[in-house]
């Protein structure tokens, strides 16, 4: 049971207490108008007071128990402002976090690009890059409103773009040769610190373009299967050159361009739309795809390689098609947390055993107060309390 769930459990026994020990008459004249704005009444407290997961689970039971009132509308409009206010915190703090781990690998590539010599000098760059690369990522994110989506495509345009330029320094030779100057020859060491030169020219690269694209509303979903569609399209470019007999610097070039084209097919995907956790089961079928396969690979040791390699490509592929087939029903929904509408109808649990599309699950019982008329009608007041303890959704 999670931290929110039991919280909004506790409130709603906690409202079911007071109105209990309430004095009859007013619990008479309460209406089911009158729960609904007594419960925004507390969202809003709770929203006001920075308890925003309490705030969005009650605003989310006020649209499933009491729809069709004020109190429901005014929630709706409060749902979306707490799902993006979210949305945009955890923008910031992924730029926060991922520019300052990149400002320290800065501090040590532009000494090593440099050829610095000395500790001082890797040491100075690891005092300056942490703190540079933190303030950096503030000011992006103090900047302008930036939800995960758009923070996320920030971040993996540096990332990716660090990868491009170490893959295609590697492909093309960059620096590597026999010319000497001064009594050096420029050699393999040389074309490391090339390397490493594309790999910060290439991820600054990447950072402005991820900029220029976070301009436009990126869905979390379009984010991650951007991401996760390089990484795969890296393994299949590889991996199909090499069964292709390309070999050398060739396999690291088929594994950038497959890694481009997967980041444009991802893109596309998200589009559909497909939802962040959609985007990372696919993906997670694939990763049991291709461990399966190297499974099957060392229990049956083939003579070939490239029939080692093969098992494992066709593995991974399997393993994405049924992730894709396994998941399809959610392929037109987004996370409840990416989309107003879902998670307007997202059902609050409520009950001690709940029971969904073939799974079940435990929760916090949630309190919910009725009015019963033939109650009323005895003069006894009509308000009710009832718990449930078993819910099913077909």
């Amino acid at each position: 049971m999670n931290a929110p769930t039991m919280l909004r459990g506790l409130l709603l026994l906690a409202l079911a207490a007071a109105a209990l020990s309430a004095p009859r008459p007013a619990s008479a004249q309460l209406t089911r108008t009158d729960t609904a704005a007594a419960l925004l009444a507390v969202a809003e407290d709770f929203e006001n007071r920075g308890s925003h997961d309490i705030a969005e689970a009650l605003y989310r039971h006020i649209l499933e128990r009491f729809p069709g009132t004020a109190a429901a509308e005014t929630a709706r409009t409060r749902l979306e402002a707490v799902t993006s206010r979210q949305s945009r915190a955890g923008g910031e703090v992924e730029l926060k976090v991922w520019s300052t781990l990149y400002g320290l690998w800065q501090g040590i590539a532009i000494p090593l690009a440099a050829d610095a010599d000395g500790p001082e000098v890797y040491g100075l760059g690891l005092l300056v890059g942490g703190p540079a690369g933190f303030l950096t990522g503030r000011a992006i994110a103090r900047s302008r409103p930036r939800s995960l989506g758009q923070a996320r495509a920030i971040t993996w345009g540096g990332t990716w773009g660090a990868i491009q330029g170490w893959g295609w320094a590697r492909a093309l030779d960059f620096g590597k040769g026999d010319r000497s100057y001064g009594g050096r020859v420029y050699g393999e060491d040389e074309s490391d610190q090339a390397a490493l030169a594309s790999m910060i020219v290439g991820g600054a690269a990447g950072i402005a373009g991820g900029l220029a694209l976070a301009r436009r509303e990126i869905t979390p979903g379009t984010a991650t299967s951007a991401m996760l569609g390089s990484l795969w399209g890296s393994w299949f470019g590889f991996s199909t050159a090499y069964l292709a007999d390309v070999e050398g610097d060739g396999l690291t070039a088929a594994a950038m361009l497959g890694g481009n084209v997967g980041l444009v097919l991802g893109t596309q995907a998200g589009r559909i739309p497909l939802s962040r956790g959609r985007a990372r089961i696919i993906s997670l079928g694939g990763l049991i795809g291709a461990f399966g396969g190297l499974g099957i690979s060392l229990i049956v040791q083939p003579d070939s390689d490239k029939t080692f390699m093969a098992t494992i490509l066709a593995s991974s592929a399997a393993g994405l098609l049924a992730g894709a087939a396994g998941t399809r029903d959610d392929g037109g929904e987004s996370d409840p947390s990416e989309n107003l509408e879902s998670a307007a109808s997202l059902s609050v649990p409520g009950s001690l055993l709940n029971w969904s599309q073939g799974n079940w699950a435990l929760s916090t019982p949630l309190p919910t107060p009725l009015l019963e008329p033939s109650l009323r009608s005895e003069g006894r007041g009509g308000l009710v309390w009832k718990v449930p303890l078993l819910k099913v959704r077909f």
